[in-house]
């Protein structure tokens, strides 16, 4: 289960092939971002079409990779100049 105190999750800006597994998107995270993919924060990514969310997040046990597609509609992704990232301190209580 994910911690709910402590938890960023981070917005990948911009498009992802999102036929990337888990290996290749923390792959991204490490330089793109210049973030630790395996420091316990999520990482989300979307493709193109805006329908198919990716979210990548490390338990200290193993890697895992989550994955939603949207039958009807697209994820309100934010877009922002020069691919910077955004942070965002998730209130899951």
């Amino acid at each position: 289960m994910i911690p709910t105190e402590g938890v960023r999750v981070w917005l990948a800006t911009g498009y992802t092939d999102m036929r990337c597994g888990f290996p290749s998107l923390a792959l991204r995270v490490q330089e793109v971002l210049k973030h630790n993919a395996f420091g316990g924060n999520l990482f989300c990514f979307t493709g193109k079409r805006g329908n198919l969310l990716k979210v990548i997040w490390h338990d200290g046990q193993g890697a895992c990779l989550f994955t939603k597609r949207l039958e009807r509609g697209r994820f309100i992704w934010p877009t922002v100049e020069g691919g910077l990232e955004v942070s965002i301190i998730a209130p899951f209580s």
